[in-house]
């Protein structure tokens, strides 16, 4: 129901936009002008409403009134605020009678209840009209739903609420970084990442004073290539605290525009502290396994050999005797002699009874290892550092550290491996293939060579000065024909090692099968002696222990079909490795990007085993 009313009333409704008095046509036209005017304001969909100087509402439209389902009687006034929720009816009022007093606009926000009990934004919007002497005469006020855009807010509000939360819980941080003005915006979870006050202005300068200075190089490359060609970033950097702790950081971000001449990137920043920490845990005990592990197996090889050495010969107590005298020292030592005669267990002697015998005993058969791969067993090497290198790696000093790394066959390291051995020797300091930082080693070294070094040297095939660094105790593990008095209790000890494993209970050996023992040359030694009763045990069938003479003619024959073997099984290998490098490569070998950084050796020993091996770069080459 709309309220008629009076001539002057409407006369200010209308924001007294015609005159009273006017006569003839004139006010015919005035008229008519008012009542389009009335008719225009009654039904504008717009809720409209006005008040008196001092604040009193004496008018809705027909709008309002239908909105709240009430009378102008019900409205006026101050019953308006009745249909105002309740949470929003103090600061409305308030905000009201402000602008009353100071005649200022009004523009504020409240809850309105509807004819359906339902309340709903509105934003609300009043201005002054003043006379001549600038007195407020009239306010002038409109309404307009805002409902849907208020639960836009909320749901934005929501939502960026929902985000700070999961970027707390995740440590993970958003930015925006455009590159042509270096302008950073931040979230919260940056500016706590950084423990950077919220208040303060991000900027990449600023960022940059809380880097690692050791990881700033890195970063800095990173960021210059990413504002130079857009790029994605993906970099893993640290940052120093004011405290003085350090935080592990990992970024990616991607360009999602270009404005003004650069990239706008759009990323997160996500501590990875813990991580890295528990990662760092990890590998130190994956490592410490892996040392284990390969200490293990080489036990488990050794198992293969004599547990102890057998024998009292006069060579075999010169032996002994050595062991004792050097074992007590810090003293590199060099053992000396044909293969099989148990280099190794002398080495283990006098690892067992120095001062280090609580640490590891590591050995390194360097005849084992292709040529390519020697330095990355020796030294280790960093993930990515060659072809294949997926992971970090300990080398065998890493994992010696504090104890004995015994070098069998040390006669076969290639001339650049020589070099760096010798500079560890006189360093006591090692680095990984693929890495620069310098890492202290604390390690004994024992080497052994069936090879005349001398000879080695004067041939060129190996290092004076090395072999002077590791001859300083030198010890010469005699050949078993030297010592012909101790294969006898050789026998007797290893029939009765094997006879145990095997389950038969041997008593004797046959005459002529001791006899023949004894008068065997024996080119394989202690080994082959081993390897011979072992057979004999397995096919022996009573208490008595014989072989067949055949058995020793053809040991030399063959030990050396299975170093042939051997040797051709390592080519293969190694040519395997040199042909995925060339191809990864694409045929180059010199170079920060050629076969040979990937291998981590010298091109020239690179070019060497190419020819060697008869590869074909030419082939690899697109």
């Amino acid at each position: 129901m709309i309220v008629e009313s009076s001539a002057d009333h409407r006369t200010l409704v209308l924001g007294q936009f015609m005159t009273e008095g006017a006569n003839g046509n004139g006010s015919v036209l005035a008229s008519q002008a008012h009542e389009q005017l009335q008719r225009l304001i009654e039904t504008c969909p717009a809720l409209l409403h006005t008040g008196r100087g001092d604040g009193w509402l004496d008018y809705f439209n027909r709008g309002w009134l239908a909105y709240v389902g009430a009378t102008l009687e019900e409205v006026c006034g101050w019953n308006w605020i009745n249909y105002i929720h309740p949470d929003d009816v103090d600061g409305f009022v308030r905000a009201w009678k402000d602008t009353v007093a100071s005649g200022q606009p009004l523009v504020a926000e409240s809850r309105v209840r509807g004819a359906d009990g339902h309340y709903r934004w509105f934003l609300h919007r009043k201005v002054a009209v003043r006379d001549e002497q600038g007195i407020v005469i009239k306010w002038l006020g409109a309404s307009v739903e805002i409902e849907e855009r208020k639960r836009a807010e909320e749901a934005l509000r929501r939502s960026e609420h929902y985000l700070t939360e999961a970027q707390r819980l995740s440590k993970t941080g958003s930015f925006v970084w455009n590159t042509a003005t270096n302008e950073l915006t931040w979230s919260e979870e940056l500016f706590r990442l950084h423990e950077f006050d919220l208040t303060t202005k991000p900027s990449l300068e600023l960022a940059l004073t809380r880097v690692h200075p050791d990881d700033r190089p890195l970063l800095d490359r990173t960021i210059g290539v990413a504002a130079s060609s857009g790029q994605p970033l993906d970099v893993d950097f640290r940052l120093v605290m004011p405290n003085g702790s350090i935080k592990h950081v990992h970024v990616v971000a991607c360009i999602v525009g270009q404005k003004s001449g650069g990239f706008e990137y759009v990323g997160t920043g996500i501590d990875v502290t813990a991580s890295r920490l528990a990662f760092q845990e990890i590998q130190k005990v994956k490592d410490q396994l892996h040392k284990e592990n390969i200490a293990f197996r080489e036990e488990i090889d050794a198992s293969s050999m004599l547990e102890e050495i057998v024998g009292s010969s006069e060579a075999l107590r010169r032996v002994i005797s050595q062991v004792a005298k050097v074992a007590g020292t810090e003293s590199t030592v060099l053992i000396t002699g044909e293969t099989g005669t148990g280099k190794e267990l002398i080495a283990r002697a006098i690892h067992k009874r120095s001062a280090r015998a609580n640490r590891p005993f590591i050995r390194l058969n360097c005849a084992a290892i292709p040529p390519s791969l020697i330095a990355s067993e020796l030294f280790g090497h960093e993930k990515g550092a060659f072809t294949g290198a997926t992971n970090r790696r300990q080398g065998r000093f890493e994992m010696a550290n504090g104890g004995t790394l015994f070098l069998d066959e040390i006669g076969e390291l290639r001339a650049e491996t020589q070099i760096a051995l010798l500079r560890v020797l006189q360093e006591r300091e090692i680095e990984r293939i693929g890495g620069g930082a310098v890492i202290p080693v604390d390690v004994r070294i024992i080497a052994a060579t069936n090879r005349e070094l001398p000879s080695a040297i004067e041939e060129g095939k190996f290092r004076q000065d090395l072999y002077y660094r590791l001859n300083v105790f030198p010890i010469h593990a005699p050949p078993l024909r030297h010592r012909k008095d101790d294969i006898p209790l050789l026998v007797t000890y290893l029939i009765k090692r094997f006879a145990a494993r095997a389950g038969k209970n041997i008593l004797h050996i046959a005459k002529h099968t001791l006899d023949r023992f004894q008068t065997y040359e024996w080119p394989g030694n202690i080994r082959e002696l081993q390897n011979v009763i072992e057979r004999a045990v397995i096919l022996c069938d009573s208490d008595t222990l014989q072989i067949e003479d055949s058995w020793l003619q053809a040991g030399k024959c063959q030990a050396v079909e299975e170093r042939v073997t051997l040797d051709s099984s390592l080519d293969h290998r190694e040519r395997e490795m040199i042909e995925a490098a060339l191809t990864a490569c694409k045929g180059r070998v010199a170079g920060a990007s050629g076969a040979a950084a990937k291998l981590g050796i010298p091109r020239t020993t690179l070019e060497s085993r190419i020819k060697s091996l008869g590869i074909s770069k030419q082939r690899f080459k697109s």
